[in-house]
């Protein structure tokens, strides 16, 4: 298992708008990207480094495994 780089919530929003997430809303320092084709809401916090858990339970919401997203990192 490879080991999680440190991103901001910029980072993953670009890495998820290539799985098909776009912008949706944006609730106080919450962006919440909606994929039509899964039909799936994802929340990120808006930090300049998320924390590995969160990353994972970003992750967990957007049903992407953890190979899958950081092949799409580079």
């Amino acid at each position: 298992m490879s080991k999680l780089p440190n991103l901001s919530a910029k980072d993953v929003i670009r890495v998820l708008s290539k799985f098909g997430f776009v912008v949706y809303r944006q609730t106080g320092s919450h962006i919440h990207l909606w994929n039509e084709d899964s039909r799936l809401l994802v929340t990120v916090p808006n930090h300049q480094e998320l924390a590995k858990g969160t990353l994972i339970s970003i992750m967990k919401q957007a049903k992407i495994e953890r190979e899958e997203f950081l092949s799409k990192l580079k």
